[in-house]
C-alpha cells in the first residue's frame, strides 16, 4: 500500500469508477451498535443506571470519529469484517457512507458531552438515542442508509453504487412488487404496529418500567418538584400519624 492508498479515503476495486466500502462490513457493524444502545437503554431504564450507556456512547463517538477520518481502522468496522470476513463483499461508493457517517458524528458528540461529561438526561436527549437506534436499525435490517439517500438529494448528480444498488435500479423486479392483496395485508399490519404501540403507552399507564420512565422523562422541573413535595408531605403525614399509635 502506498502513501497515497494510505489516505485515500475508501478502497480501490478494480472495474468501479470511484472508491468503496464493504456495505456488508457497515451492516454487521451497524447491527454490533444498535445491540450496544439497546442494552443501555433497558439497563437505564430497567436498572435505573447509565454507567454501560456511558461506555457506549464514549466508543460510538469515537468509533465515528475515526470513520469519518479513516474507516480501515473504525474497531466496530474490523469487528463486523470478522464477522462477514467468509460473505462476497457489497461494494458501495465510500462519498455517501461518509456523509452518512457524518450525521452519526454530528450526534454523538453532544450526546457525549451530555450523557457522559455533563450528565442531563430528558425527552430530548432520549429521543435522539432513539433516533441513532433507528438508523442503525434500518441500516442492520434492511440495508437502508438514510444518510445515503439525504447525500443523494442533496448532491447534483447521482452518487454511485448506493447500499442495495438503489441509484441504478428504476424497474423493480416482479417479486419486488405488491399484489393487490399483499397490499391490503401490508397496510393492516402497520394499522395494527402502530395500535400496539399507541396501546402501549397508553392503555398500560402504569403498568411497565419503561413507560412509568418515559412520563417522568417528560414532565416538566415545576412538576417533579410538585411530586417531590408531594411526595415529602405524605411521608411527614405518615411519620406523624404512626406516632399517635403510641
Amino acid at each position: 500500500m502506498n502513501v497515497k492508498d494510505l489516505f485515500a479515503y475508501g478502497e480501490s476495486v478494480p472495474g468501479y469508477e470511484v472508491r468503496v466500502l464493504n456495505e456488508r462490513e457497515a451492516r454487521a457493524a451497524a447491527a454490533i451498535l444498535f445491540v450496544g444502545a439497546f442494552l443501555g437503554l433497558t439497563n437505564g431504564v430497567m436498572l435505573h443506571t447509565a454507567i454501560f450507556s456511558k461506555y457506549f456512547v464514549t466508543f460510538f463517538a469515537i468509533d465515528f470519529t475515526i470513520r469519518i477520518i479513516q474507516p480501515r481502522y473504525a474497531p466496530s468496522l474490523i469487528l463486523g469484517r470478522f464477522f462477514v470476513q467468509n460473505q462476497k463483499p457489497e461494494y458501495v461508493g465510500a462519498a455517501q457512507k461518509r456523509f452518512a457517517w457524518i450525521l452519526g458524528f454530528v450526534l454523538a458528540w453532544p450526546m457525549f458531552y451530555y450523557l457522559v461529561i455533563d450528565f442531563q438526561p430528558n425527552p430530548l436527549k432520549v429521543l435522539v438515542c432513539l433516533l441513532c437506534m433507528a438508523l442503525l436499525f434500518f441500516e442492520a435490517a434492511f440495508s437502508i442508509c438514510l444518510g445515503c439517500k439525504i447525500f443523494e438529494w442533496v448532491k447534483r448528480k447521482d452518487p454511485k453504487y448506493c447500499p442495495g444498488g438503489v441509484c441504478e435500479m428504476n424497474i423493480k423486479e416482479p417479486i419486488q412488487r405488491f399484489s393487490p392483496t399483499q397490499k391490503i395485508i401490508l397496510i393492516t399490519t402497520f394499522v395494527v404496529m402502530l395500535y400496539g404501540v399507541y396501546g402501549y403507552f397508553t392503555k398500560l399507564p402504569d403498568k411497565t418500567i419503561f413507560v412509568q420512565k418515559m412520563k417522568v422523562l417528560m414532565m416538566t422541573q415545576e412538576e417533579l418538584d410538585a411530586i417531590q413535595a408531594a411526595k415529602e408531605k405524605a411521608e411527614e403525614e405518615a411519620f406523624f400519624s404512626d406516632g399517635e399509635d403510641f
